[in-house]
């Protein structure tokens, strides 16, 4: 049950960069209409990946501009902090914090924004300049661009954060790590606001490996759209996304003063690892252990598995959706009452170290709307799916829902488990 010694932890404020939208307000249109942001890619297609199909934010010249100086921009190719950095900043702005002045920081201000690899295109010039003997000629920002921290430490600099500043990095699970690791850092008196996300770089050098592994779809290259098909009879894989997702975490007492907008309370969260023991591996879920970090978020909210109104799951179009459900339904104890269940990949595609924030910022939305988004490219639902969980609780159509209790799960490579449970904040 929740700790009454824990101070109450709120979201205040949400900024996003998506494959299908660059805002939170365009999201929140795009997951509703089902608009997707998956596309040809003809950088794939000449560089002869077997998955020509990406999901790519598409920021214009114009938009970056109004985030970055021409002098930050000079050299600047690590699109996963160009994402940050928009996204981080947004939620800034939106939960209506002030940038410290020049000489203070704030000291009850942090930042944890992760990311799994950082400047692909970045690392790429620098080996051809280093190789060709012009080191000189990376540029005096290219450290930043490649170190992991430097999405937080670019945002520290902007905003003027004098808390912890950290990256975390955890692969598929990175983004909804870092929530509870901001969330617990609140809890627990030692921060009064935390801008906590993460993001992911987009491009060949990032998604090459993926493609390596034939675990990307390869029949949809003249249907993009129609690539990503969580759930489905026919999902053949995950399609690879880029973006970023950045949300405001903070102590009620502090947002109820500044009568800040609250989108909901953060009740529980865990994270956990299944060692690659068991059913286990570096690319396979340890049922147990996920089972077990679902186990343990809902019995630190305090909540009856009964309250649970929706989950948005990690679900990513590949053969393991159905073991995902499984263990769902085992780590909830689902007989009688399911939760609504979907899946923001069918319109975003998989964005790895940003999957978990991004789609942490739909499901938000999702209870400050009051609404399921649909999911999209169902042909059948699987098998093994249809067998333990109903099809109308799986809707592909918009369903207008009242969402009191809603859990959010990240399920990573390497065999790591993050879940969060989240409640509309009441006094």
């Amino acid at each position: 049950m929740q700790n009454p010694a824990l101070k109450r932890v709120v979201v205040t404020g949400l900024g996003v960069v998506s494959p299908n939208a660059t805002s939170v307000s365009e999201f929140h249109e795009a997951l509703k209409h089902g608009k997707s942001g998956l596309r040809f890619d003809e950088q794939l297609a000449n560089l002869n990946f077997g998955c020509q199909v990406s999901g790519t934010p598409q920021l214009t010249e114009e938009q970056i501009a109004q985030y970055f100086t021409p002098l930050q921009l000079r050299g600047l190719k690590a699109s996963g902090l160009v994402y940050g950095v928009i996204a981080g900043k947004d939620a800034f702005n939106d939960a209506g914090l002030t940038v410290a002045g020049k000489k203070e920081s704030l000291s009850g201000f942090g930042i944890i924004m992760g990311t799994g690899q950082s400047g692909g295109e970045k690392f790429r010039e620098a080996i051809h300049l280093i190789d060709d003997k012009r080191v000189r000629r990376l540029g005096s920002t290219s450290v930043i661009q490649t170190m992991t921290s430097g999405i937080s430490a670019w945002l520290s600099g902007e905003l003027g954060a004098g808390n912890l500043v950290t990256s975390n990095s955890s692969a598929c699970c990175t983004g909804t790590e870092a929530f509870i690791m901001g969330y617990e850092r609140i809890a627990y008196g030692k921060a009064q606001q935390m801008l906590v996300g993460s993001t992911s770089d987009s491009g060949p050098y990032i998604w090459g490996g993926f493609d390596a592994m034939r675990i990307l779809p390869t029949k949809y290259n003249d249907q993009p759209e129609q690539a990503s098909r969580p759930f489905s009879n026919d999902a053949s894989g995950f399609v690879p996304g880029s973006g970023a997702g950045a949300m405001i975490l903070e102590d009620l007492e502090s947002a109820l003063k500044r009568g800040a907008t609250i989108y909901a309370e953060v009740i529980g969260g865990s994270l956990n690892s299944g060692g690659h023991r068991g059913d286990g591996s570096m690319t396979a879920p340890n049922g147990k252990a996920v089972q077990r970090c679902i186990q343990e978020a809902v019995d630190q909210s305090g909540i009856k598995l009964n309250d649970i109104d929706a989950i948005n799951g990690h679900i990513t179009a590949t053969g393991k959706d159905s073991y995902e459900v499984y263990n769902w339904v085992q780590g909830l104890k689902l007989k009688d009452h399911f939760p609504y269940l979907n899946s923001f990949k069918s319109t975003i595609g998989h964005c790895l170290a940003a999957a978990g924030s991004i789609e942490l910022v739909g499901a938000l939305l999702q209870m400050k709307h009051q609404c399921i988004y649909p999911n999209l490219n169902i042909t059948t639902l699987h098998d093994d799916i249809n067998a333990i969980y109903p099809l109308n609780k799986i809707p592909t159509q918009l369903v207008p829902s009242n969402i009191d209790v809603l859990m959010k799960a990240s399920f990573g490579f390497g065999d790591v488990n993050a879940a969060v449970v989240l409640k509309q904040w009441s006094k």
